[in-house]
């Protein structure tokens, strides 16, 4: 029997013929990446199993970008650990203010993760890069750590579920709505511990942008990973972006998928993601009699250059609603500079919106935009448990920028 994708990079990474499914493996690993939250806690597991210096400073990724600029103290001192630990350790890839940006936006823009690889960060949505033909998947922060110091990291060998993509979005929706959609059809334990490998003809009409939502979402339905096969679309991104030459992969025509889901994007619809879960999905259109209070456009999810276009088509030359504050996050310090550029930062101001610095802050309910008691929220972001964005008792709906946009105009939810 061949090997999905997922299972090519595992067996390359662990130096073996083949895998299958329930296998452990212990895998060489491309990227190790820790943020301001999680890397506190690997340095301080680090220290403590007696390791002195990291296995390639060229290999770890720190990225500050949940609570930067820091917001209190708290967050001053787990960023200065950060801090001393790049530079004791002399890590390349050391993002902080100035240059950081929302992580799993920035490695990919900056060609620090590519094709082939196998990335582990504490982080969750660390399964951002199946975008680009990689596997990646989060861990904790122990795992980060002997990561770090190690090189390798232990795998349990997922089996795997088919996506096949067929047709062509309209332009009303994204790769936000395409895994709602997924999401809403297999809900949030849909993929437990699985690989989502997606497939078919319709992936040639989504973009990169579209790409890195969708796996960066995978986590939101219980997956291990998510993963696209490489094709011109990766090639063209990974072009002149690469800091080093990525591998190629392919699943074998034999390969042995646990399921096979199809989805026609043509029949794809504006779709919003209820409280208090990412399975509650339902037609934007469905749920125009919900008002909302505040709109957040951003995050690794959807704070990318093509969002920013989309939110901007919708702002030109109207005004946020009276009673909704809209938040609007570039990902990266390149994609606010491009929204600066081409006139995008002063068409949002306009509109009466307030632009942010990169950062994750509201998405985790850490600043830039919590919630009060009774307060709703659309947001652009990837998750709405309970409490996700600030009081126990408001609510965060999922949705594209451009429904977050054209919601923050109506002042209600609107497709």
């Amino acid at each position: 029997m061949g090997m999905t994708l997922t299972e090519k990079l595992l067996a390359n990474a662990a130096g073996l013929k083949e895998v299958k499914v329930g296998d452990l493996i212990n895998a060489k690993v491309d990227i190790v990446l820790g943020n301001d939250i999680t890397t506190p806690v690997a340095i301080r597991e680090f220290k403590k199993a007696g390791f002195d210096k990291v296995f390639d400073n060229k290999k770890i990724a720190i990225v500050l970008d949940h609570f930067v600029p820091n917001k209190d103290i708290k967050s001053a001192e787990q960023s200065k650990v950060c801090r001393d630990f790049a530079y004791e350790q002399n890590i390349t890839h050391f993002y902080d203010v100035g240059k950081m940006g929302i992580e799993h936006a920035l490695l990919p823009e900056l060609g620090v993760v590519t094709s082939g690889d196998v990335i582990v960060g504490a982080d969750s949505h660390t399964c951002t890069y199946g975008a680009i033909s990689a596997f990646s998947t989060g861990v904790g922060s122990t795992d980060m750590a002997y990561a770090m110091a190690t090189g390798f990291e232990w795998f349990k060998v997922p089996p795997a579920i088919k996506v096949v993509l067929k047709g062509k979005l309209n332009k009303e929706c994204s790769g936000k709505d395409v895994i709602l959609t997924l999401i809403g059809m297999i809900g949030v334990d849909g993929a437990l511990y699985k690989s989502l490998e997606f497939v078919g003809d319709g992936c040639k009409t989504l973009s990169m942008d579209d790409r890195l939502c969708i796996c960066n979402m995978a986590i939101e339905a219980g997956a291990k990973n998510g993963i696209f096969e490489f094709d011109e679309i990766t090639e063209s991104y990974l072009k002149g972006r690469e800091e080093r030459k990525g591998k190629v992969f392919k699943a074998d025509a034999d390969a042995e998928y646990e399921q096979v889901i199809e989805i026609v994007l043509d029949d794809i619809k504006p779709t919003v993601s209820c409280p208090h879960l990412p399975e509650n999905t339902k037609d934007a259109k469905d749920l125009n009699n919900i008002k909302i209070d505040q709109v957040v456009i951003g995050s690794c999810t959807n704070g990318r250059m093509e969002d920013m276009i989309a939110a901007y088509e919708v702002l030109k030359g109207h005004k946020v609603h009276d009673k909704v504050r809209c938040i609007i996050i570039p990902a990266t310090m390149n994609v606010y500079k491009e929204c600066i550029e081409k006139g995008i930062i002063t068409e949002f101001i306009n509109a009466g919106a307030v632009v942010s610095t990169p950062t994750c802050g509201p998405c985790l309910g850490g600043y830039m935009g919590i919630l009060a008691k009774g307060e709703r929220c659309i947001a652009t972001t990837n998750r709405n448990f309970v409490g996700r964005m600030g009081h126990t008792e408001s609510e965060v709906y999922l949705a594209s920028p451009r429904t977050a946009a054209k919601s923050a105009i109506a002042g209600y939810i609107t497709d």
